[in-house]
């Protein structure tokens, strides 16, 4: 395990040599692993977390603990060619790169079919019109607040509906996003399949190594069980001869 870890020590930035500089790094730091969490909360790689940069304020909570200059790129990414702003770690947010977001799409279509109530009603006027803004949407679907904000988690957790949320120009000049559909973003169909075993593998790629509990709880939908030990025993997420399924590793190639 040793040489995985200097790997991912390396590769997911967790060192502070190999702290992000830009946010042109940032995006490339994204391209190269695939899909990145805000703050470091599991074995996924992180934005924060590659920053290395001391936080807003020590011993505090919640945005105290964001990156003390460098939290406007929380925000900014987003705006980079090729990256797509999800709410697919289980609610919170993960970039995409548009390669990965492929990975996730036969999920994401399998929700927006499956959609219901007032889940199906803001999707099916979200493609009659087009990106719309929050407010629009609560005088065109004459919904409170609550109303829309409830259906929108409960799509957005599932990539069904996509938003940037706030968007920062610079630390004091920011405006809010619109909501779209997922397959207004995406329009190709792509694969029919629907496989979390897919999420999975991109996400052990992006880690490098992971815990097997760890890996059960990166999206918003469940691993099945035996899936992980599919995967390891197929040798298609790690290296030859895994010690034991306690731990998922990426193939020394990917």
């Amino acid at each position: 395990m040793g040489a995985l870890e200097q790997r991912r020590a390396i590769e997911c930035r967790l060192t502070p040599d190999r702290a992000l500089r830009t946010i042109e790094e940032a995006a490339a730091f994204l391209a190269k692993r695939g899909l990145l969490t805000r703050m470091p909360d599991c074995a996924l790689p992180s934005l924060f977390g590659a920053c290395h940069e001391e936080p807003a304020r020590q011993g505090g909570r919640g945005f105290d603990l964001w990156p003390k200059t460098r939290w406007i790129w929380s925000f900014q990414l987003a705006s980079q060619p090729g990256v797509v702003q999800t709410k697919l770690h289980r609610g919170k947010t993960l970039y995409l790169s548009t390669e990965a977001a492929q990975v996730f799409n036969p999920l994401v279509r399998n929700e927006l079919a499956s959609a219901e109530g007032d889940d199906a009603r803001l999707l099916e006027h979200l493609g009659r019109h087009g990106e719309s803004m929050a407010s629009d949407l609560e005088l065109e679907l004459g919904w409170d607040k609550k109303r829309l904000q409830r259906a929108r988690n409960r799509l957005e957790r599932v990539g069904a509906v996509l938003s940037d949320g706030l968007v920062f120009t610079d630390a004091s000049t920011w405006h809010f996003a619109p909501l779209r559909r997922w397959d207004q973003v995406f329009p190709d169909a792509g694969a029919a399949d629907v496989s979390v075993e897919d999420a999975v593998v991109a996400g052990v790629r992006a880690a490098v190594v992971a815990p097997e509990a760890d890996v059960r709880s990166w999206f918003s939908w469940a691993v099945p069980a035996g899936v992980l030990d599919s995967l390891v025993a197929s040798g298609r997420p790690m290296g030859v001869k895994p010690a034991s399924s306690a731990a998922i590793r990426a193939s020394p190639d990917s």
